[in-house]
Formats: structure tokens, sequence, C-alpha cells
């Protein structure tokens, strides 16, 4: 027998790439692997729902052992990969009891995922100041704010992006106070709208959370090994019962970096738009890896839509059946009762156009204009207009502006008839 395929991360595109190649026709030897000790699971749910304790255990499984082992592929919990010899297509492994071993390949699916940003300030290593990303970061937290809540201690969120505010609107669901500070003088900043993220901070704001902008981390007051306040440098304190650090990810790309393949100063596997790296018998997709498009720049994206879409390209590549994956991302956020669904690249855009009251209860849509160019919409509690927006980015199309700030103008239809 051959050496197997292997597909090194066990996300949604480790899963998806592992499928894939089932599904491509590969019948030989497929192996998964997952530094966790957990079966795969869903990420989204750990900053809202599995975070408030409102899912069961089995509703986070994405693939479950025997389901993975149905499709003869052999799932390799808690182990991790620390080397890869390209010349010998053979992978360096530790197991969690510390056991050495080695795994040829035939072909190598990269889908390491990304991991959070620490803070490199005083105080950042206290026993009770949070990263979320994985399950046992999620289990960490959701105790912690149930300590919170008994305590009635405050949570101080650092960092207003998706993650520190999904967790935000969690945690004062569960009852408990909220302080959010973010560095920039508004909210999620690289991805919405001014118009959006003064709608956001006064969303929380009326749940009660005190959302603070241009806040400067200066460090964090410990006592005991414990977090007391966040401190920042125009003097303020703010009292932490725990404390989440919310400020980015980066991408897990160290393991490909030692192996020689190209990576993006700023993080990522550079791949093409089939997931292929340099190396023939090496893809890589999903949050670890940043796609070179036509233009020659780099783009990394974090969505459970790229991780499915370049995990099946990845696996088509290693097949010898090219699958570019070009089609519009889009992402989504879940905060109180408003679902934000995201189409396209906002980068660039020049002016906005709203359909629909964003001061009021109803749905809206914020699309985002290059000149005459549509370049990305953000929808929230709309998801007839997202999915219509998804399908004129995808075809190319810009309606005029004032067709798409019309709610009498169906978007859909104007996808139909070409418009």
């Amino acid at each position: 027998m051959g050496a197997p395929m292997v597909v090194v991360g066990a996300g949604q595109a480790g899963v998806q790439a592992a499928e894939a190649l089932r599904a491509g026709g590969y019948e030989g030897e497929l192996v998964l692997i997952g530094d966790e000790p957990h079966a795969p699971y869903h990420r989204p749910p750990l900053s809202k729902a599995w975070l408030a304790g409102e899912l069961e255990a089995a509703q986070l499984v994405l693939r479950a052992p025997e389901l993975l082992a149905r499709k003869r592929i052999a799932l390799r919990s808690g182990v991790t990969v620390t080397a890869i010899d390209r010349s010998a297509r053979c992978l360096a492994l530790r197991a969690a009891d510390g056991t050495s071993s080695a795994l040829p390949y035939a072909g190598l699916v990269l889908a390491t995922g990304a991991a959070p940003r620490r803070l490199a300030l005083p105080g950042a290593d206290a026993a009770n100041v949070y990263l979320l990303r994985s399950r046992d970061d999620a289990a960490l937290l959701a105790a912690a704010l149930r300590d919170c809540a008994a305590r009635a201690q405050p949570l101080v969120v650092i960092g207003g992006g998706f993650i520190g505010l999904e967790v935000a609107a969690t945690a004062r669901k569960l009852g408990v106070e909220v302080s959010v500070l973010e560095a920039a003088p508004r909210l999620l900043a690289r991805a919405l709208a001014p118009l959006l993220s003064d709608g956001y901070a006064a969303l929380h704001r009326a749940h009660g959370v005190d959302v603070v902008l241009g806040a400067a981390v200066a460090g964090i007051a410990v006592e005991g090994g414990r977090a007391l306040a966040v401190q920042t440098a125009d003097g303020r304190r703010y009292p932490a019962g725990a404390v989440l650090v919310g400020v980015g990810v980066r991408a897990n790309d160290a393991l490909a970096r030692a192996a020689g393949l190209e990576c993006d100063a700023a993080g990522g596997i550079v791949v093409d738009d089939c997931a292929r790296t340099a190396d023939p018998a090496i893809t890589a997709a999903g949050d670890c890896s940043a796609r070179r498009l036509a233009d020659g720049t780099l783009l990394r994206l974090e969505s459970v839509h790229n991780a499915t879409e370049q995990g099946k390209s990845a696996a088509a590549a290693l097949l010898g059946q090219p699958r570019p994956f070009t089609a519009t991302p889009w992402f989504w956020s879940d905060q109180y009762d408003r679902k934000l669904q995201m189409a396209g690249l906002a980068a660039g855009a020049d002016r906005w156009v709203c359909r629909g009251d964003p001061a009021g209860s109803g749905p809206f849509t914020v699309f985002h204009l290059r000149g005459e160019r549509l370049l990305a919409a953000d929808s929230v509690n709309a998801a007839r207009e997202h999915l219509a927006v998804r399908k004129l980015l995808d075809a190319g199309r810009s309606p005029p502006a004032e067709q798409l700030a019309d709610p009498g103008v169906d978007l859909a239809a104007l996808v139909a008839r070409g418009g």
C-alpha cells in the first residue's frame, strides 16, 4: 500500500477536505489529524449559544468519529504535527502522552487554522484573563461568566471585534455587567460602514454595555495572580472579575514556514485560487491560508464559508481536479436579536447607501460602493436581501445606487433579469 493522504487540522476546512477527498474518488488510506482531544466541532456557537449554556454537547459536534469511520477517514485526535519533511514526504508527530512517531504522506492538506493574538502587557497572563478560540477556551470562559454573575463582578472585553461583541452580548444575557474597550474610534471599523459601526455601539449601550472607544489599554492590575482591573493610558481603571482578550487572530503557519513553504509576512500560507502551495504535494485551506489574487495581492479570510469551499478546492487539487474558488465571501454575526450577514469585501469603498431604516427595529442593508461599483453589503435581519446581494456580486453586477436604496426595488428580480 502507498502512503496515505493526510489532512492536518480537524476544523471546518480539514473535515471538508477529508470528505471531499473521498467524494472525489480517492479510495486509499486517509488520515485526519487534530491537536485537540475532541472530535471535530462547530466553532461559531462558542461565543454565543454554547457559551450561554443553550446547546448540548452533541449539538456542537461537526462530525462524529463514527461517521468519519464509516467514510474510512481515520481521525487521530490529540496529536500534534511538529515538522514536515517535504523531501521525504513525511510528518513528525507527537501524541498527547509525549510519544513521537512518523507518518508518510502521498498528499497533504494543511488546515491548521488560526490562534488568538495575545497581549504583550503587564498582567495579561493572570489566571482570569481569557482568550476564545477552542472548545476548552469556551468552557473556561463560561465558568468565569457564571462566577461573575454569581458574585456580581464585571467582565471587561479588550477589543471591539466580532468575538468580543458576541461574548459581550452573551454575558449581558447571563446578567453580567460588561465593559468593551476598543482602541479604534469606532467598532468593527475594518468590516462595517461608519453608520453600522455607530449602530452596533448604540445597540450594545442600549443593553447596558459600557462601550469605550479610543481606549488604549496600558496594563492589567493583578493581585494574587488574578486580574482586578484593566487600566487604560488615560489613567482610568475598569474593575474586572474576568477579562476577555479579543484583539484578532494570527494564522497558524509556523509548521509551513519551518518546512520552507511560502508564507505571507502578515501571516498565512500562500496558495493560489485552487488552494495549491508551491509544493505539488501540499495544499492549504481555511484560516491558515492567504490566497494570491489576480493582481498579486494576498487575501486571508476567516469564515466558515471560506473554510468549507477552500477545503473542497484543496482536496480537488491533490486529486488532479483543479477547482478554483473565487466566489463572493460572506460572513455572519449574531448579537442580541440582530443577525448581521455580510457579503463581499468592503475595502476601498468611498460611499455607502442604505435600504431601510437603521435607526428603527426593522430589517435594513448598507451597501458599500466605490464610485458606481458595488463592493459589499451588510444586511441586518434581512436574509433575502443578503442572498440577492451575493448573487449580484458573484455576477459582477452593480445596480444603480438609487435602486439599491429603494425598498420597492426587488433585488432578487434584478438578479433574475440581469439588472
